[in-house]
């Protein structure tokens, strides 16, 4: 075989679906369909607009390198974000700017865990925790995390399973349920009992509807934490977000960002930091996705689709419809044909059980998610 076309075995990674839902829903779009974007969790809304404004008034300003780590002043102003949010004293040598959330998972990944270990990952879930793993030579572990624990893992599902580390999201993608104190405490703890390091996705942190998400950081300093600017902050193509790291680790990560990254990019952290500032546009934005949840939670059930778990936070619906398929991957491109309506497949989220489950999103203008349900309702009527 000729080796220069077979290619690494770490390149053989699953597709990112919903990204595959959203071309073939801009397809449409491009020979005049119209269609109402459920599928991908992308706010509506622009960067806050004093974002915008300092960027802006930058550009003519040299545009470079900053340090691997990112710009002082924003990592100074992360820290801070922490005290107001989790009345945490967080030093913010400890905080590791980065390319988006992404940028941080191949940051931890990389400095955790050796070729060959095994990391644990609740299912449902983000579906590139594992493809990211794999792309490492590491080996994704999932936990099937059951409906009575609302699709959150707990320390007993980990009792059996041989693992090298651990990373749990609250809120949740896909089913945006929240881990409260005693829930996160426990499996923080069942991490830090086995000695493996636990790291903890928090990126849909501020946007929660009663109860706030709780942080890692609150419970314990061991815990590896991501976050990012593009969901509550609404910068998702800006490739900024952050991470937490502990205060031993801060020059591995340093000499790894240095050379896999260079830098963050100079134009979005000069944005982020304006972001910091913006509370009150920012949470007008939470406000609309409140009046989006309360509206997905009602016309998807009127629309049929009953079996769902309510979510504490993100801007997600993750919904069981075994009653109306076995095949969801199916059932989305014929929801997204017949209506107009882009939605997620579980597939993603699950490999085992995500043909029963479908992921909606309410992250769009309340208009949109309006016609959406119309659109549904109209669907399932006359299927």
């Amino acid at each position: 075989m000729d080796r220069s076309s077979r290619g690494s075995r770490r390149g053989e990674v699953d597709p990112f679906i919903v990204m595959d839902v959203m071309e073939r829903a801009r397809a449409l779009e491009a020979a005049g369909r119209s269609v109402i974007h459920m599928e991908v969790g992308q706010p509506g809304t622009p960067a806050p607009l004093a974002a915008r404004q300092a960027l802006a008034a930058a550009l003519d300003q040299p545009l470079g390198y900053t340090v691997a780590l990112g710009l002082p002043e924003l990592r100074q102003g992360i820290a801070r974000l922490y005290a107001r949010w989790y009345g945490i004293d967080l030093d913010p040598a400890r905080v590791v700017v980065t390319q988006g959330s992404s940028g941080a998972f191949l940051l931890a990944f990389t400095a955790l865990f050796d070729a060959g270990a095994r990391v644990g990952l609740g299912e449902p879930g983000y579906p590139s925790y594992r493809q990211i793993l794999r792309a490492l030579s590491l080996t994704p572990v999932g936990i099937a995390a059951r409906e009575e624990n609302r699709f959150q893992p707990v320390p007993a599902d980990l009792e059996e399973l041989d693992l090298d580390g651990l990373i749990v999201a609250s809120p949740g993608n896909p089913t945006g349920t929240m881990l409260d104190h005693a829930a996160l405490a426990a499996l923080i703890g069942a991490a830090e009992a086995r000695g493996i390091p636990f790291v903890s996705d928090e990126i849909y942190h501020g946007l929660h509807y009663e109860a706030r998400a709780v942080s890692a950081l609150e419970i314990s300093d061991a815990p590896w934490v991501i976050n990012s600017f593009s969901k509550y902050f609404s910068m998702t193509g800006w490739r900024i977000g952050w991470m937490v790291v502990p205060e031993t680790q801060i020059r591995r990560v340093e000499r790894l960002a240095q050379n896999m990254f260079i830098c963050p990019p100079h134009a979005s952290q000069i944005a982020a930091l304006a972001a910091l500032d913006c509370t009150e546009e920012l949470e007008a934005n939470r406000t609309v996705y409140a009046t989006n949840r309360r509206l997905m939670l009602d016309g998807l059930a009127q629309a049929g689709f009953t079996r769902i778990a309510p979510p504490d936070g993100a801007f997600y619906i993750y919904a069981d419809v075994s009653d109306l398929t076995d095949d969801s991957l199916a059932f989305a491109s014929e929801i997204l044909e017949c209506a107009g309506v882009a939605v997620t497949p579980g597939v993603d989220f699950d490999p085992q059980r995500g043909r029963r489950f479908l992921r909606f999103s309410y992250a769009r203008s309340t208009p949109d998610i309006a016609e959406g349900i119309v659109r549904l309702k109209a669907f399932m009527a006359a299927r």
